[in-house]
């Protein structure tokens, strides 16, 4: 790593963060967007959006959180803080292009990864027409943050899909929050697969083996890899 270019990257998104030219003429830029505007009137205006959407860019910020920051400095220099929901919408209409080289996406990060399922109902005739009369269930893969308890990826599937076998999209998806070096599991990632998906991408399983997990054949490096044996069904994903 060229840790003179990190460096200088970190004091960049710090500039970035003091950069607070959306005071000069704010009441101008506001009166002008408001001049002419039927229903609800603008409180923000754009350049103190962009602001803020810049903070919540540059730092992998959830929206509420992002609403916190926005109160703690309205209160230093007496700017609206606006809502949650209304600052999503604003900034999704924002090009975030131009900061992708400052998002720091290099930092090593650790994600645990589990799912859960959720009952479908309502379903009518057509779940049982599609799927018999087994009750259905869809399942929420996610990935999180275990220092910030964020989640950062997150798949939605049906209930015969196998955990396994969505942990490396999840991992692929928490790689646009930062560089994924370890990943932490239960059992049900405990796969033979899943070990060689994540040592191809040079990352740590840290996965609670099952209880009919077996040491396979030594490695190329020369350690054991664990392959689970047993229940055909799971390494199947039905």
């Amino acid at each position: 790593m060229n840790w003179h270019d990190y460096d200088e990257k970190l004091i960049h998104r710090g500039e970035l963060i003091l950069d607070l030219g959306f005071l000069h003429n704010y009441q101008a830029e506001l009166d002008a967007m408001n001049r002419g505007k039927e229903g609800k009137r603008y409180k923000l205006t754009n350049s103190y959006v962009h602001f803020l959407a810049v903070v919540r860019y540059l730092f992998s910020m959830p929206y509420r959180q992002l609403e916190g920051f926005a109160r703690a400095l309205g209160s230093i220099v007496n700017v609206p803080s606006g809502d949650c929901s209304g600052l999503r919408r604003r900034t999704l209409e924002l090009d975030m292009s131009p900061y992708e080289g400052l998002a720091g996406s290099s930092e090593l990060i650790s994600i645990a990864v589990d799912s859960t399922g959720m009952r479908v109902y309502k379903s009518g005739g057509w779940m049982e027409r599609q799927h018999g009369t087994k009750k259905r269930y869809v399942k929420v893969h996610f990935a999180v943050n275990v220092r910030t308890k964020e989640v950062v990826a997150m798949e939605v599937t049906t209930d015969e899909v196998h955990d396994s076998r969505v942990a490396d999209r999840l991992v692929d998806g928490a790689g646009a929050n930062g560089k994924v070096a370890e990943v932490l599991g239960d059992g049900a990632y405990d796969t033979a697969g899943l070990y060689e998906v994540l040592k191809g991408k040079g990352i740590d399983g840290v996965i609670k083996p099952r209880r009919n997990s077996v040491l396979n054949t030594r490695s190329e490096t020369g350690h054991h890899e664990i392959q689970t044996l047993g229940d055909s069904r799971d390494a199947e994903g039905v």
